[in-house]
C-alpha cells in the first residue's frame, strides 16, 4: 500500500552501525554499548541521547547521508510521501541554515531518483525562549531550506511545563509565511497540552494527542475542529502504557476521533509504517479498509501541496480498486 507518515523524526532515524561508524569519525568512544545506544529507559534518556548521537555529525554531507538514507528507508517500506520532524537544537556540531538545507538536499536527492518524497518539519524545543522560537522563525522566513512545509515543537511536555503562551507568537508568524502547524502534546503531559496547542499555537493536528481521552470535552473539541492526532502506537507503549492492551487508540476511532498512524523513530523503535499499520489492525480490528482511511486522513492532515495531495489520493484509489 502507498503509505504517508507524518510523525517521524531524522533524530530518531539512526541505527546502531551509523552512531558506531559517526562515533569512529569523529574520533569518540561511545558512552553505551553498541547493542543498547538505541534502549533509552525514559524520554529524558532518549533526548539525551537524541543530542549525543546528532552531535557526532560534523559535515552537511553526513546530513545529507542520513536525510537520504531515511527516505530509502521509507520507500522500501512503501512510504511514498513524509513530512520528516527535524530539531536543529540537537545537532550541536552545525549551524542551523546548513544543517536544513543539507537535510533538504538529501530529500531532494531521494525524490529525483523516485523514491520517498520526503519534506522538512523544523522543530522547536520545550525548553527555548519565546525570543529564540521567534527568531528561528524569521530565520525560515528569510531563507526557507527548499523542501520546508511546517513548524513543529517537540521535547519533555512533563519537564518543561506550559509552553504554548510562551510560543504562540513564533506559531503566529510561522502562520503568516504559510508554514503547516502541528506540535507534540498530550504524551507525556495531559490533555491540558493538547487545549493549550489548540488555542494558543493554532496547530491543524496534533503530534500523539492520545491522552485527549482522558478529557470528554476535548475529545469534542477535536471532532468539531476535524484535528488529526498523529498517533505512534509503540512508542506509546514504550514511554506511556506499557502494553498495547491500555493504548486508546480504539476508542479514539470509536469515538470519531481522526488518527494516523506513524512511527516516531523508527531506528530507535525498531519498526516501520508498514508494523504500526498491523499493529493497528489487531488494536481497531479494522483490516485493510481501515489502513486506506487512515492514510486518506494522513493524506488530508499532511501539509503537502494541492498537487501533492491529489497524486497521493490517486495512487491510493488505483491501490484500493486492487484489493477491494
Amino acid at each position: 500500500m502507498p503509505k504517508v507518515e507524518l510523525h517521524v523524526h531524522l533524530e530518531g532515524s539512526f541505527d546502531a552501525e551509523r552512531i558506531a561508524q559517526l562515533a569512529r569519525e569523529a574520533g569518540e568512544v561511545m558512552p553505551y554499548d553498541k547493542e543498547s545506544v538505541l534502549s533509552p529507559s525514559n524520554l529524558d534518556e532518549l533526548l539525551t541521547r537524541l543530542d549525543w548521537w546528532c552531535g557526532l555529525v560534523r559535515t552537511p554531507e553526513q546530513v545529507e547521508r542520513q536525510a537520504y538514507d531515511l527516505a530509502r528507508r521509507l520507500s522500501d517500506d512503501g512510504v511514498v510521501y513524509a513530512e520528516v520532524i527535524v530539531n536543529p537544537t540537537h545537532w550541536s556540531a552545525l549551524r542551523r541554515d546548513v544543517l536544513l538545507e543539507a537535510v533538504s538536499e538529501g530529500f531532494a536527492r531521494a525524490s529525483a531518483q523516485g523514491l520517498c518524497d520526503a519534506w522538512l518539519l523544523v522543530s522547536l524545543l520545550r525548553s527555548q525562549t519565546s525570543d529564540e522560537a521567534i527568531e528561528l522563525v524569521a530565520e525560515l522566513e528569510r531563507r526557507p531550506p527548499s523542501r520546508l512545509v511546517g513548524l513543529s515543537i517537540d521535547g519533555n511536555e512533563a519537564a518543561a511545563g506550559p509552553t504554548g503562551e510562551r510560543f504562540a507568537s513564533a506559531f503566529a508568524l510561522a502562520a503568516t509565511i504559510g508554514l503547516g502547524r502541528t506540535a507534540h502534546a498530550g504524551e507525556s503531559s495531559g490533555p491540558e497540552g493538547v487545549w493549550s496547542a489548540l488555542d494558543q499555537l493554532r496547530v491543524t493536528r496534533i503530534d500523539h494527542g492520545v491522552r485527549s481521552i482522558e478529557d470528554p470535552h476535548l475529545i469534542e473539541r477535536l471532532i468539531d475542529d476535524s484535528v488529526t492526532l498523529d498517533v505512534c502506537l509503540t512508542s506509546n507503549v514504550r514511554l506511556l502504557y506499557g502494553t498495547i492492551d491500555l493504548h486508546p487508540l480504539r476508542q479514539l476511532v470509536e469515538r470519531g476521533v481522526a488518527v494516523t498512524i506513524n512511527t516516531d523513530d523508527p531506528a530507535t523503535l525498531g519498526v516501520n509504517l508498514t508494523s504500526e499499520m498491523a499493529l493497528a489492525e489487531t488494536v481497531c480490528s479494522w483490516g485493510i479498509d481501515g489502513a486506506i482511511g487512515a492514510t486518506e486522513r494522513a493524506i488530508a492532515a499532511s501539509f503537502a501541496s494541492d498537487a501533492k495531495a491529489t497524486e497521493l489520493r490517486r495512487m491510493l484509489d488505483v491501490f484500493a480498486a486492487q484489493v477491494m
